[in-house]
């Protein structure tokens, strides 16, 4: 099963690395297992946990996209929900990929509630220039135009919900790359 090395920028000038299994690779979307996850740090929203330490994690990833979703897992697997960063369009090449994170995510609980996060450090971003005014307008159309998509039950997409844990671990067991139509 091929790797990928996630180069993951956060403003000001963190950099995180995180190798995943890509399961899918299409033109259109690129799908990772980060299984275990190597985040050690429990998440929240709320008081609910989200994400335990090393529980997997299933990345969906749209070339040319401003934004990618976790499919977030307690660590014995149980699924949590959706999170979506606000990213500027990723950098694919081969197997290394450059993410930049906008500071700006949505959560989007099991049951279908959802959240907006981190709106804070999305302003401070942007008042401290770490993020341009035009970068800044484009996250917050997009995450408008994704928040009107969810409230109309446009997303996350069907394919996307089906496309669950076990699957993901199936393709990566048979170390079998998706990449048509058949996935």
């Amino acid at each position: 099963m091929p790797q990928v090395e996630v180069r993951y920028r956060r403003p000001p000038d963190r950099l995180d690395v995180f190798v995943q299994d890509l399961v899918v690779d299409r033109s259109d979307i690129k799908v990772t297992l980060h299984d275990p996850s190597t985040v050690g740090t429990t998440v929240k929203v709320g008081d609910r946990v989200i994400f335990e330490p090393d529980a997997p994690i299933v990345w969906f990833v749209f070339p040319g996209g401003w934004y990618d979703v976790g499919r977030f897992h307690l660590e014995d697997g149980t699924f949590t929900g959706y999170y979506v960063n606000l990213i500027a369009p990723p950098l694919l090449e081969a197997r290394t990929w450059t993410m930049v994170d906008l500071c700006l995510d949505l959560w989007i609980d099991r049951d279908g509630r959802f959240r907006v996060l981190d709106q804070d450090e999305f302003d401070e971003a942007v008042d401290r220039h770490w993020i341009d005014p035009a970068t800044a307008r484009r996250a917050r159309r997009e995450l408008d135009r994704l928040v009107s998509e969810l409230r109309a039950g446009k997303f996350p997409p069907d394919w996307m919900v089906e496309f669950d844990l076990e699957r993901a671990r199936g393709l990566r067991a048979r170390d079998d790359l998706a990449s048509g139509s058949d996935w």
